[in-house]
């Protein structure tokens, strides 16, 4: 059953196609859990989205941060060393 994409119903911009067409979202299936340990988070985020529960906006981050430090390495810190030395015996 399709139920159809979210700019059929929605204003949209910039949506990656996993938002806009949430039928292709797998994963998603009624398992029995103790009703002692369920939450109301597990209720929530046990359903499948639909095309009302998707954003219909879509802004990315920037990986300008992650590229530099793929370039150059994670910042080391070359400051005085003030701890003790533990003995390796």
């Amino acid at each position: 059953m399709s139920s159809g994409r979210t700019s059929d119903f929605y204003r949209t911009k910039n949506l990656p196609e996993r938002f806009d067409n949430p039928d292709i979202m797998k994963g998603y299936s009624e398992k029995m859990i103790n009703p002692l340990y369920k939450t109301s988070n597990m209720e929530y985020g046990g359903k499948r989205p639909n095309v009302h529960t998707m954003p219909v906006q879509y802004h990315s981050k920037s990986s300008g941060f992650t590229e530099h430090l793929g370039k150059t390495g994670m910042y080391r810190n070359h400051s005085l060393n003030t701890a003790a030395t533990r003995s390796k015996v």
